[in-house]
């Protein structure tokens, strides 16, 4: 008996290609393309609510206490941890070029500007937006958490420059410029930050933060010591004057100012309004030195020094320090 001829289709040409486009890369490997169609068949549509876990996401501030302005307080942190995501992807994405080229570093770099930007010129929400009184009053609860162990940031750090520019001036000389990448790891600038002001003892806030994160932050600082943006700009060609491409080395500049000037000046602004008490100044709930480790003139953290002049460099931030200071008052 002869086959029966096959069922027709209203299939249009455009969804049988798909079909056997599909077939084919089932095929690669070894699947079964008609029992994927059949498990597609009893998927429900994605919703917009599900696609970005949104009950999730709003379920996720759990405030210590019951005064209102707390939820303010954390949600602006999390929005930062969000965006500090996006820049670690773009720096990723950065360290895996092979053959890198001006106009994608640019762009990157660019990006990750754009996204420091948004959150420096978004702050007031925070500062402005929280009633000092319900911040002076809940602050105590949160102890010794800080904003200071945020490890996304440290990480930031690692991947936008060689180690050796995070080591303060002072320890970086005395190890010399043959120090070895574990020497200038256990010298890094943030060590400093969370010091008990009377001792020089590490505070908890420190002692809490390496033990939950030296490993990591160890692993990273290795893998990016060959894959920072400052070794990836190194293998770019070169301009005819064996200069970069100015869009370039303006958007470095930038990326130097807003990550080690302007974000954390926008902490002191804030530490200045809440924590600021004539003549003496409220600690800060993780016990930072704050008053010397958040002004850029003081730690004078420059990823890229050679973009900047000799006299830039000393001035490093004091202007921008003068201006905040002037504005929080």
């Amino acid at each position: 008996m002869e086959n029966p001829a096959p069922a027709p289709t209203n299939f249009s040409p455009a969804v049988l290609a798909q079909l056997q486009r599909l077939q084919q890369r089932y095929a690669a490997d070894d699947q079964d393309l008609a029992a994927y169609l059949e498990g597609f068949y009893h998927t429900r549509y994605l919703g917009y609510w599900d696609y970005i876990q949104l009950e999730t996401l709003l379920s996720l501030q759990r405030p210590l206490t019951n005064i209102p302005d707390e939820r303010i307080f954390i949600i602006y942190h999390q929005i930062t941890e969000l965006y500090f995501k996006l820049c670690l992807c773009e720096y990723e994405q950065l360290g895996d070029l092979a053959q890198p080229t001006t106009e994608e570093v640019t762009l990157r770099v660019g990006r990750i500007n754009r996204y420091f930007e948004n959150l420096i010129d978004s702050f007031d929400v925070m500062v402005d937006g929280m009633d000092k009184h319900q911040f002076l009053e809940f602050r105590l609860a949160l102890m010794p958490a800080s904003g200071f162990q945020s490890v996304q940031y440290r990480m930031i750090e690692l991947a936008s420059t060689s180690l050796h520019n995070l080591v303060p001036e002072e320890q970086r000389r005395l190890l010399g410029e043959a120090a070895a990448h574990d020497e200038l790891l256990g010298c890094i600038y943030w060590k400093a930050g969370a010091t008990v002001v009377e001792t020089g003892a590490k505070a908890l806030t420190l002692t809490e933060f390496e033990k939950k994160y030296t490993h990591q932050l160890a692993d990273h600082a290795r893998q990016y010591a060959e894959r920072n943006l400052w070794a990836v700009v190194q293998r770019l060609p070169a301009g005819p004057e064996g200069q970069q491409h100015p869009r370039l080395l303006h958007q470095l500049r930038q990326l130097d100012v807003n990550v080690n000037v302007n974000w954390p000046l926008m902490h002191y602004k804030s530490a200045v309004r809440y924590l600021e008490r004539n003549p003496d100044a409220i600690a800060a709930t993780g016990g930072t030195n704050w008053q010397q480790y958040l002004p850029p003139k003081f730690q004078r953290r420059i990823f890229y020094p050679q973009l900047w002049t000799a006299q830039e460099i000393q001035d490093w931030g004091k202007g921008w320090v003068e201006s905040v200071l002037g504005s929080a008052e």
